[in-house]
């Protein structure tokens, strides 16, 4: 379920390197507004950092970062669906809000398809689900069966903090719960930095979530890790297991490798687009990106056209779709 490998598009448009600086700006160039649909502190608003600073110079001009965080990513999504038509405001967009949400929520305050230009494929990777390792000592969970385990015993007494209500992570506790009759508590914040600091303190038990923001917690001995929510093993964790180790739990069809999208906002006019979608290639060719990336589980992957990013969202939207129906999840 939602697997998927993407292709890197082929080498850069020859025709941009001979086009001068100044006229390879987009929105007369005035600065350019990434904007994060999470507050500071989380994978997703480390992504959208580490693509700004590296799209100001790819353009000739200031890129900055705007947190707009609440609702799951919506508020931002929204405020980049109603932005500019100009390429002056380009959202960090999760591939669950474009493939999802339409069917987790009763009502949006945008359509993902007729609000938004797709400009490509950004990054990938699966879930870590970690646990604080105090709590972890404590409660004898050495690994991710004993935690389910302890659940059953303990209805919603182990807490599992999210990046908002109806994200990948959320999606995924849910799904787990469905299938293996875990027990565990969805605590929703506004972003995963939050709920990473909650976990820090150990005012919350777990997460189940993207693991750019966890690893470096891991690493440092402050998280446990203890499964991932890909069927199988990952190169930057090989010693976490991956979904397909716990088929005796009945999670051996659970399959679950989000990704990001860089979006705009529809409207935006085919030589902006076409120019950005370059400006974007400049960027993940850049190999201290890439590294910087792929330790903490992100490995970056474009999309072969803006084209293409539309398609896999009309592709992919029916399996979302039936994991939203697995988890018994519905939001107003």
């Amino acid at each position: 379920m939602l697997r998927r490998r993407s292709l890197l598009a082929a080498p850069l448009l020859p025709a941009l390197g001979a086009v001068p600086a100044a006229a390879q700006q987009v929105a007369g160039g005035r600065p350019v507004r990434v904007v994060v649909p999470f507050p500071p502190g989380g994978a997703i608003d480390l992504l959208g950092r580490l693509v700004a600073e590296r799209l100001g110079p790819a353009l000739g001009q200031d890129v900055v970062v705007e947190n707009r965080g609440g609702a799951g990513g919506i508020l931002g999504t929204d405020a980049v669906a109603k932005g500019p038509k100009d390429g002056s405001v380009i959202g960090v967009i999760g591939g669950a809000t474009l493939t999802a949400y339409p069917t987790l929520y009763s009502r949006l305050p945008f359509d993902p398809v007729k609000d938004l230009q797709p400009l490509t494929q950004i990054t990938t990777g699966a879930l870590i689900c970690v646990v604080n390792a105090e709590a972890a000592a404590r409660r004898g969970w050495t690994d991710f069966r004993a935690l389910v385990a302890y659940s059953k015993a303990n209805p919603d007494q182990v807490k599992m903090g999210s990046s908002g209500p109806g994200t990948s992570s959320h999606l995924c506790i849910e799904a787990v719960n469905s299938m293996a009759g875990a027990r565990i508590l969805h605590v929703p914040y506004r972003g995963g930095g939050p709920a990473i600091t909650d976990l820090l303190a150990g005012t919350i038990d777990m997460m189940f979530d993207v693991t750019p923001a966890l690893m470096p917690h891991v690493q440092a001995g402050k998280f446990k890790p203890l499964a991932l929510s890909s069927r199988e093993r990952m190169e930057f964790a090989p010693e976490v297991p991956g979904m397909g180790d716990f088929a005796d739990l009945g999670l051996g069809e659970l399959d679950l490798k989000p990704w990001n999208a860089l979006m705009l906002p529809a409207g935006t006019p085919e030589p902006v687009v076409q120019r950005l979608f370059g400006a974007i290639r400049q960027v993940a060719a850049d190999p201290v990106l890439v590294n910087r990336l792929k330790p903490l589980g992100y490995d970056v992957e474009l999309s072969e056209s803006p084209a293409a990013l539309a398609a896999q969202v009309e592709r992919e939207t029916p399996a979302w779709k039936r994991l939203v129906e697995l988890a018994g999840v519905k939001l107003d």
